[in-house]
């Protein structure tokens, strides 16, 4: 922005630090979906060495990603929850969407492992003792079943709720898994269903993880919001009376619910008086925040040929 001539404005919603993130109000049921975490994972692991069941383990070793990555949800709703400051004017609200991204790398951590413990299985078949690992899955699925329940509504909200909630997820398809193979070497004695359970668990993380990946990845390269179209903004603007020509466009995502805009107005030179600039900007900001959903929004309004003096950076 040139100096001398910028008139930064916003009449949209406050930094995160003021008014909480879109996962703060879903850290109660984190807490929760914790407790219940935590408990299955040790039921689970104690079950699968009973049993001798690698299915059962890998959803076990699952549970303790997913104990880890709900801590890290809540860590990062925590930090993300501070006040600004004058070095971090946006507070810490990418904490959540680096806790998003950690979950991604754990997944993926934790598909690969199952996926190499199932090809062992297959090399050096072992025994698995199908009523106990039966018992044990049932418990895991009911426990997930739950978190799930408490999780479903944020994980539209939020990325960092959406990464708890896939890792919850991909444990919930273990444990059908898990259960399915159990009932087959019940049914039938063929204890190759627990490695191939395994590698099932296994397939079953990666899409949902690559997609959240690409998400939170956009956020941090501060990609523009999938449901804002960059020329329907502009043309939005540019149709606003007064408005000669828009540059430096810019919107990008500092946290889940909160997207940001910037911009620079080329507007007629009898509009810049004090009455016609606020006028202006109420209009924009009016604008944007009807038809986009884009309210934190940052104009700077000048006279024809001033972008001429700026620096060519992003233009």
């Amino acid at each position: 922005m040139g100096a001398g001539h910028q008139h930064g404005h916003s009449h949209g919603s406050p930094p995160a630090g003021a008014t909480g993130t879109a996962a703060a109000a879903y850290r109660g049921r984190l807490r929760i979906a914790l407790g219940i975490t935590l408990s299955v994972m040790v039921l689970e692991i104690l079950g699968g060495l009973m049993a001798g069941s690698l299915a059962l383990l890998a959803d076990a070793g699952h549970m303790a990603t997913d104990a880890v990555g709900l801590a890290m949800a809540l860590l990062a709703i925590h930090f993300a929850n501070r006040p600004p400051s004058p070095r971090r004017t946006f507070g810490y609200a990418r904490a959540e969407i680096l806790a998003a991204l950690a979950n991604c790398l754990l997944l993926l951590g934790v598909g690969g492992y199952i996926l190499y413990e199932a090809i062992s299985r297959f090399r050096t078949p072992a025994t698995t003792e199908g009523g106990l690992t039966l018992v044990f899955g049932a418990i895991g699925l009911v426990a997930n079943m739950i978190s799930l329940s408490l999780l479903l509504r944020g994980q539209r909200d939020s990325l960092n709720v959406r990464g708890a909630f896939l890792e919850v997820l991909a444990d919930a398809l273990g444990s059908v898994a898990v259960l399915v193979s159990a009932g087959v070497i019940m049914a039938t004695g063929w204890q190759a269903a627990d490695p191939i359970a395994s590698l099932l668990i296994a397939v079953m993380i990666v899409p949902r993880t690559w997609k959240l990946f690409q998400e939170t990845l956009n956020v941090l390269l501060e990609a523009a919001p999938r449901d804002v179209d960059m020329a329907e903004v502009r043309a939005h603007i540019l149709a606003l009376p007064d408005v000669e020509d828009l540059h430096d466009l810019h919107v990008w995502t500092i946290t889940s619910g909160m997207p940001v805009l910037s911009a620079h107005v080329v507007v007629r030179q009898d509009a810049l008086d004090s009455v016609g600039h606020e006028k202006l900007l109420h209009e924009l900001q009016g604008c944007l925040g009807e038809h986009f959903d884009v309210d934190h929004c940052t104009f700077q309004l000048e006279p024809s040929g001033h972008a001429a003096h700026e620096a060519k950076l992003c233009h």
